[in-house]
């Protein structure tokens, strides 16, 4: 079990994150693998059978992995859970099952039953994920602003994923209303700020992780000022934007 096969599979099945990934320097990329190509695994889970029951097996099994992580005993043999182990200790074990267990959610097609439970949700699943990331890579502080700037790029990869949702049967938004979309845009662009003023407290050692956020701002900036983007899929900008952007960033080292 390597980097590589974790590297594959992110870059077959999460190509953003794998693009992210790679502008971090060598090193860095040994642990974000790991966690991105696990992230990948518990994120597509519920989505590969229409049997909740069956999901929600797939789902415990990486519960059950990280359990094992956690004890420091064997791990089970997986090309994922292997190269995991090596790079998580047991509170991360501990924090990533708060993840899967919040991914229970996309099991079935029920909306959202608030906007506490939402926020839990975004704060679990991308939250939960940056941090870890940022302490495998050595970041000792900076939690805060890195939850804020992790909470405004989930908003925003889950935006961009509404039209797939819907044709899926799921309600995605509690309110899909063009002025409830752009609310929700704006709430995410005040926790992308707060990340940003408070920029000097997050570690250099974060910044890979933060990566991942690159195309955070202008995603939220569209769907504020144009919220039908979000149920047409326009939220995506051009290829050579994308490449041009992450670059500029992973130069500059902006979030």
């Amino acid at each position: 079990m390597s980097i590589q096969s974790c590297a594959e599979l992110v870059q077959r099945g999460d190509p953003d994150r794998f693009r992210a990934a790679m502008a971090a320097p060598p090193a860095a990329r040994a642990v974000l693998f790991p966690l991105y190509a696990f992230n990948l695994e518990v994120a597509r889970a519920p989505w590969v059978t229409s049997e909740p029951m069956i999901a929600e097996m797939r789902l415990q099994w990486w519960r059950d992995a990280l359990e094992e992580i956690g004890r420091g005993g064997a791990v089970r043999r997986h090309e994922v859970s292997e190269p995991l182990a090596q790079v998580i200790d047991a509170g991360d074990a501990r924090r990533l099952d708060a993840l899967v267990a919040a991914r229970r959610h996309d099991c079935y097609r029920e909306a959202f039953a608030d906007e506490a439970h939402f926020d839990l949700y975004i704060d679990a699943t991308s939250g939960h994920l940056m941090w870890t990331a940022a302490r495998a890579l050595g970041a000792a502080g900076g939690e805060v602003p890195i939850r804020d700037f992790a909470w405004a790029t989930g908003v925003a990869n889950w935006l961009a994923a509404v039209p797939e949702l819907e044709a899926r049967g799921h309600v995605p938004l509690l309110d899909g209303r063009p002025e409830g979309v752009a609310a929700l845009a704006e709430r995410a662009l005040a926790r992308l700020r707060s990340a940003q003023r408070a920029r000097a407290e997050v570690p250099s050692e974060a910044f890979p992780a933060l990566l991942p956020g690159w195309q955070t701002e202008t995603a939220l900036k569209i769907a504020r000022a144009d919220p039908a983007a979000v149920a047409e899929g326009r939220m995506r900008r051009s290829e050579v934007a994308r490449r041009g952007s992450l670059l500029w960033k992973s130069v500059t080292g902006r979030w």
